[in-house]
Formats: C-alpha cells, sequence, structure tokens
C-alpha cells in the first residue's frame, strides 16, 4: 500500500454495508491489508476457499472500493490490493435502511473479531513466556456519560495512532515486534440490575450501529483490524 492511498474508508451505502458483512470478504480485506497485494490464487490458499469464490468476493469488493487490482500479472493472476487500511461506518443513521445495515456489518466484525480470539486462545500455549504474559484478556466495568465514553475513546485512539506507521513501513518496526490485533468494545450494559435503560432515557433504540474500524488485522484487522 502507498503513503498516496487514505488512511480510512467510509461505507455509508446500504448495499456496500451489507455486501461487506460477508466473513470471507471482511477476511480478505484483513488479509490485504497485512499481506498483500496477492492474487486470487493466493487468496484461495491463505482462506481455504476456491479461486473461483474468492475471485467473485473481490470483485464485489472492488465494487464497493474495499479493493482495486494492483500493477502487475496477467489474467487471473491480476493481483489485488485493499485501497485503505481501515473501514469505517455510521454510529448513527436516521435512515431505517443504512442503520439496519450497519448493525448487521458490526454483528458480523464483531463475531469474526470473536472466532480468531478464541482460536488465540487454544493456541496460547504455544506462546513464549513473555508474550503470554503481556496478553490482555480482561474486562471492566465503568458508570460513565456518553460524553466520557466518547472521551474515552478518542484518547484511546490517540495512544494507538503513533504506530500506525509501523503497519505502512515494516522497517520502523523494532526487533521483536509481531502482528498484534487490538480490539476495542465498550457498550452500554443493560443487564446490569438498576441501569437505565436506553430506550427509556432517549426515546431512541440506544443506537444505530457501530462505529466500525476494520483495520489491518480485521474483519477488517486491522474490522480493524479481523
Amino acid at each position: 500500500m502507498t503513503d498516496q492511498q487514505p488512511r480510512s474508508i467510509r461505507l455509508t451505502d446500504p448495499r456496500a454495508l451489507r455486501a461487506y458483512a460477508h466473513p470471507t470478504r471482511m477476511t480478505l480485506v484483513g488479509l490485504l491489508r497485512r499481506s498483500g497485494p496477492f492474487t486470487a490464487t493466493r487468496a484461495a490458499e491463505l482462506t481455504g476457499e476456491s479461486v473461483a469464490s474468492c475471485s467473485y468476493h473481490l470483485r464485489i469488493l472492488a465494487k464497493y472500493g474495499l479493493v482495486e487490482q494492483a500493477p502487475g500479472g496477467k489474467g487471473r493472476e491480476k493481483p489485488w490490493r485493499a485501497t485503505a487500511q481501515y473501514t469505517e461506518w455510521p454510529d448513527h443513521s436516521e435512515d431505517a435502511a443504512v442503520a439496519e445495515a450497519a448493525d448487521a456489518l458490526s454483528g458480523a466484525a464483531i463475531e469474526l473479531y470473536f472466532q480468531r480470539v478464541l482460536r488465540a486462545v487454544e493456541n496460547r500455549h504455544t506462546l513464549p513466556p513473555e508474550w503470554r504474559e503481556a496478553e490482555r484478556y480482561s474486562d471492566a466495568l465503568f458508570h460513565l456519560t456518553p460524553d466520557e465514553l466518547t472521551g474515552l475513546g478518542e484518547r484511546i485512539e490517540e495512544l494507538l495512532r503513533p504506530y500506525e506507521e509501523r503497519e505502512r513501513d515494516p522497517a520502523l518496526r523494532p526487533e521483536g515486534a509481531e502482528a498484534v490485533a487490538f480490539v476495542q468494545l465498550a457498550f452500554l450494559d443493560r443487564e446490569i440490575p438498576g441501569g437505565v435503560d436506553a430506550e427509556t432515557a432517549d426515546g431512541t433504540d440506544g443506537g444505530n450501529g457501530g462505529n466500525g474500524k476494520g483495520g489491518a488485522g480485521s474483519a477488517g484487522s486491522g474490522d480493524e483490524g479481523e
């Protein structure tokens, strides 16, 4: 990926949101961000899908601007690359079609995240001790206002931003650096006794979609992300 390409691509068309919600497509975009450019043949090797299936999904992704053909190659062996490092979609929309599609994409991305987390836990015993100690598997509960939660998320983004350059330029990675998926989840927990239900608090359904960022390892890591 070149420096001239944008940091992120934002999806707002319901058709694009629904198209990206397919697990194979999110996986392909994540792989291209981490390991691309590559051909449909290589995509099949990495995903276990057929070449024909990967070619089809790559064409759909290209239709909505998530991938594009890279220079070089011939015919079916032409390589593909991601068009941006991250994918974003609306937190909220007054358009019911956008809201529904964004919710569906958020759910699909979260499901893909946790599939990868479970695989990581299953293989955790093979890691060196320093990596097992460094990994984070924890949760916490805080009572926050919407503004406080937004500010907390912005501060976390600021902390992570300096490391993004390493994804674009491998030469910046220090010795011993490995690919680490950093997944952020923060949600209004209605299962806590005594909590205020969002539907009665403000007359809404509590939100219309996630702030999706499929990064280099996503669902599109790296989403974010995959």
